[in-house]
């Protein structure tokens, strides 16, 4: 089967600001990373906090470039589930719906078709023809959510547990998630909830301070996590 993208050793590092006790330096947020993402498959990424993981996600959307190596996307539209991110406070949800799904590379076209129904799953009723300005914290992430899940990307990327909104509006997410994933939708998900890998995902990959350490399939990779965390606490 021909890859949806193709990450080959892929590197990035950020410039660590100094001061006058400390000169700058350099973090490498990921080191010489490579694996195949496959149409219809739900691929998940594993490892400890601060392993790359949310950094490798906006690497395979585009929002930031490698330092070094290559990703090479076969054609693929994309997006990432980032709830309340990119929106601009002085225009209405409707429109900033259709400026995050062109950011997200779908046609105004294609945004404005879906209109009714990221209304509809949103909840939001009239406040949807508000300024973003006047929504809360959980009205943000609603709309974020129901664009995401409503366009139909090839390459679907989460991060993270969802929490968006009330418990109701939450459980809804969940459900529609899990739906997409069981689904031949092609997703990414980032966790290091072993449960919700061994639960939703068909292969694993494990980061492990910026390296992809072992890939394959998802009860393996969590005996790698395990043994690695152990290992590490000893």
């Amino acid at each position: 089967m021909e890859p949806l993208f193709t990450l080959q050793d892929v590197s990035i590092r950020y410039k660590r600001s100094g001061n006058i006790f400390r000169r700058s330096s350099y973090h490498d947020a990921l080191k010489s990373v490579s694996f195949n993402i496959y149409p219809g498959e739900t691929l998940g990424i594993i490892g400890s906090n601060g392993s790359g993981k949310s950094t490798l996600l906006r690497l395979i959307s585009g929002v930031i470039k490698p330092d070094s190596g290559q990703i090479i996307n076969h054609g693929a539209s994309v997006s990432l589930l980032v709830l309340q991110a990119g929106f601009n406070p002085h225009l209405n949800g409707r429109d900033n719906a259709i400026l995050n799904g062109m950011l997200q590379g779908f046609s105004r076209k294609d945004v404005e078709n879906n209109l009714t129904a990221i209304h509809e799953y949103s909840e939001l009723g009239d406040f949807f023809y508000e300024p973003i300005r006047t929504y809360s914290t959980g009205m943000r992430a609603r709309l974020g959510f129901s664009i995401s899940i409503t366009l139909k990307p090839d390459l679907l990327l989460i991060d993270e547990v969802l929490s968006v909104g009330d418990s109701q509006f939450k459980k809804k997410a969940e459900e529609t998630m899990a739906q997409k994933i069981r689904s031949d939708q092609t997703v990414v998900l980032v966790s290091h909830t072993p449960a919700q890998i061994k639960r939703l995902c068909d292969r694993a990959v494990l980061l492990d301070s910026g390296f992809s350490k072992a890939e394959g399939d998802p009860d393996d990779i969590l005996r790698i996590y395990e043994n690695l965390n152990h290992t590490q606490i000893r």
